[in-house]
């Protein structure tokens, strides 16, 4: 297949192109705040099963469903109580709800499970998009799966262009980490994966508030599996003093670093999160900086760890699974 074509998501007659891909059951990349998504038609089986085939993504992990407003998210999910105020506060944007699912959402949706992912993104394109569609779209990240996720166009087009049919360049996603993902399904509510929302701010509304971030061999949303969001380089995560970190003879290291190190000199490339170590700047460079050097040919990458508080927690979670040894 040709590469998919690139247009600007900011244009009206690309949103409409790129609509009439989706209503004719075709795969559409476009950004959102949080990383780029890979929109198919959520009602039409035959185009999820392409996301799954062309993402290489196992079929027991469930897809997100994105919606245009609340109330069109009722026909897709049974929203408890308080789910409203969660949508006031948080809708649009990187906060995903897990409630029952209604007939309306197909199974492969699901991964077979009774309860469905839904939220609101906050971009204009991916909002433009699904207005323009008519659709609610299931959309996981637009990358091959397990790797890192996309944060900007170009990263869609190196990964999966050839295999889908338009992307949609947004420039770089301002939040740059995925949503976080809260199960709303008569257990209390928990955390299933941290992301854009803090945990904090979710306390402000919920008041209790319970975690089940931690790995799964059969997920109950995005982002549960052992190894995620991974490099092809090995990644470790060490203290900054952490005698590991440095470079054996004719060995090339890199460094992930949230503020500039004290021995910069000793690694082959540097990336630096944020100079003033702000978690909501680091958040949003976190996958772009990993991208870089993983494209460097090195030997291997060390990651400083982050303050796990705010966004910090969600980097901690994406920088373990990338850490994570693949198991037999």
């Amino acid at each position: 297949m040709k590469p998919a074509r690139i247009l600007d998501a900011g244009d009206a007659k690309a949103i409409g192109e790129a609509a009439a891909v989706i209503r004719q059951g075709g795969l559409v990349a476009f950004p959102t705040e949080t990383v780029y998504g890979l929109g198919a038609d959520a009602c039409n089986p035959l185009a999820v099963a392409r996301v799954f085939e062309v993402k290489r993504r196992p079929r027991m992990d469930p897809i997100i469903v994105h919606v245009g407003s609340p109330e069109s998210a009722q026909l897709y999910g049974r929203f408890p109580i308080e789910a409203a105020a969660l949508m006031r506060r948080f809708w649009p944007g990187p906060l995903t709800l897990v409630v029952p699912k209604t007939g309306l959402v197909p199974p492969i949706v699901t991964a077979g499970l009774d309860t469905v992912a839904v939220r609101m993104p906050a971009h204009p394109a991916a909002l433009a998009l699904i207005l323009a569609s008519g659709r609610a779209l299931a959309a996981p990240s637009a990358n091959v799966f397990g790797c890192i996720s996309p944060t900007e166009a170009r990263h869609v087009a190196e990964q999966i262009s050839e295999r889908i049919d338009l992307i949609l360049d947004g420039g770089r996603c301002a939040v740059g980490v995925e949503s976080t993902v809260l199960a709303l399904d008569g257990a209390g509510p928990r955390i299933l994966r941290a992301g854009g929302v803090p945990p904090e701010a979710l306390r402000e509304v919920l008041g209790g508030l319970e975690w089940s971030i931690g790995s799964s061999s059969r997920p109950e949303a995005p982002g549960q599996l052992t190894r995620h969001y991974a490099t092809r380089t090995p990644l470790v995560i060490l203290d900054e003093d952490d005698p590991r970190a440095e470079a054996s003879p004719g060995e090339r290291v890199g460094l992930l670093a949230l503020v500039t190190p004290r021995n910069i000199e000793k690694f082959a490339a540097v990336e630096v999160l944020s100079q003033s170590g702000n978690l909501r700047e680091a958040a949003a460079n976190l996958f772009a900086a990993l991208y870089r050097l993983d494209s460097m040919g090195l030997d291997r990458l060390v990651a400083h760890a982050v303050p796990e508080e705010g966004l910090g927690i969600a980097i901690m979670d994406r920088l373990r699974r990338c850490s994570a040894r693949e198991t037999s």
